[in-house]
């Protein structure tokens, strides 16, 4: 197994360097804006704006891989996500930051699509449970990592947004030197809207209500903590704390997970969700206490997501799993573009402790919403995979994340890429075709 991680250490590496850079970035812009006393809105539409920018890079990134190819289309990604980190510190313009943070979000998207798409070309069948658990532990690391600069560097300068820029640089380096052959494109799956509403409502609501909630925390919770009267470095642990306990927390839900009825799970993880949320939105104990209760609603927080992912693969055949993978990731990007924005209107209108308050209420709808005893079971595939795993629920992936997680078929994943090859002309020549094409040209030249 040890040598498998080492073949890919290049790309896990470049994908650490991109969530400590994101994560980081994230919190920073929150705290920055929050001592320039902006309002609490346009905070929470800046975070709204990096989800969207995701959503939309997920059509452009796989136009652009299939165009220039993965080298190319994440070296310009990197360029990009670059240019609009330092474009923060040339001006204070919230308008200019709010386009710079859309901009990031569609070229992190198309990265995402890039390493997701490799790590499938070059993970064999035994390998993709190992390949797809250690990509999302990567991509919490590198978001722990981020809050963790805080403690190393408390004070707010322009040296965090330089920070953030040589790691989207030097997160190219393994791709740009790597020998890999280039992987074959992927297209993002239909979605099947309909079709999965009706069949898979429960995880629906989950899914969307966990977008919702890690939105708002990862664009206001910074913001909350401040208020809450934490110095930057312990802002930074709080973050942390609470990322490091959802990650703890994947393998026990996973346990859990394959013994017991996942709609009961979620249910009972509301419960006690939203009563931590209003503890902490009560503000009635001390500060170490603060930290405890965060950990508790991160180990819930961040199992939502995973849980609801087993729930519905269970209810969807083989050949749907695909597109699910694609609807599951738009409406988790949807309910995380809604949270930052509704969280910080409540905060503007009411004071900070009304993240918590907004949090209490989203895991409430969850509590009335799924319930075992409304899972028919009509749709239960038989041979629907048992097991969970573990997932970061931040959009930290793509819908090409379905060709490397082992609960999708690796049949339905290749069929649906030559439905899409068949269905789409190709726009331009590969880059052996033109380079076929030169040295063609080259010999039919006089000497």
């Amino acid at each position: 197994m040890s040598q498998a991680l080492m073949a890919f250490s290049s790309l896990y590496f470049a994908t650490l360097l991109m969530l400590l850079g994101s994560g980081l970035l994230g919190t920073y812009l929150g705290l920055y804006l929050a001592a320039k006393e902006v309002s609490e809105i346009w905070i929470g539409v800046l975070m709204t704006g990096y989800y969207v920018g995701l959503v939309m890079g997920a059509s452009i990134g796989h136009r652009m891989i299939a165009r220039v190819g993965h080298i190319r289309a994440f070296v310009a990604s990197a360029g990009v996500v670059t240019a609009s980190v330092l474009g923060h510190a040339l001006t204070d313009n919230v308008s200019i930051w709010l386009a710079l943070r859309v901009l990031t979000g569609m070229a992190m998207m198309c990265q995402y699509m890039v390493l997701e798409s490799w790590l499938n070309e070059r993970a064999e069948s035994h390998q993709r449970g190992m390949v797809f658990a250690s990509y999302m532990v990567v991509t919490f690391l590198g978001l722990v990592l981020g809050q963790v600069v805080f403690t190393v560097m408390p004070t707010l300068q322009i040296e965090h947004l330089l920070f953030v820029a040589m790691c989207f640089s030097l997160c190219l380096v393994p791709v740009a030197v790597t020998k890999q052959i280039h992987p074959a494109p992927l297209h993002p799956a239909p979605l099947k809207v309909k079709l999965f509403v009706e069949r898979i409502p429960q995880a629906l609501t989950t899914i969307a209500v966990a977008g919702l909630m890690l939105g708002a925390f990862y664009g206001m919770a910074p913001v909350f903590a401040k208020t809450a009267g934490l110095t930057t470095s312990q802002i930074g642990i709080f973050m942390a704390v609470t990322i490091c306990a959802g990650l703890m927390a994947q393998w026990p839900a996973g346990w859990l997970s394959d013994r017991l009825d996942r709609s009961h799970l979620i249910q009972l993880n509301a419960i006690v969700l939203t009563g931590v949320s209003v503890l902490i939105a009560l503000d009635l104990l001390p500060g170490m206490a603060l930290m405890v209760l965060t950990s508790l609603f991160g180990l819930l927080v961040f199992t939502l997501y995973p849980l609801a992912v087993a729930l519905a693969n269970v209810h969807v055949e083989p050949d749907d799993r695909v597109p699910l993978s694609a609807m599951l990731l738009v409406t988790f990007g949807l309910g995380a573009s809604v949270g930052p924005l509704a969280s910080s209107a409540m905060m503007k209108l009411w004071g900070a402790d009304m993240l918590y308050v907004f949090m209490a209420c989203c895991s409430l709808v969850l509590v009335f919403r799924v319930r075992a005893g409304a899972v028919t079971g009509e749709h239960l595939v038989e041979e629907a995979p048992l097991h969970f795993m573990p997932a970061a629920g931040n959009l930290a992936s793509s819908p090409l994340a379905a060709a490397i997680d082992p609960r999708v078929d690796e049949q339905a994943v290749a069929d649906q890429m030559q439905d899409d090859v068949v269905e789409e002309e190709p726009a331009t020549l590969s880059e052996a075709e033109v380079a076929a094409a030169d040295a063609d040209q080259d010999d039919h030249r006089p000497g």
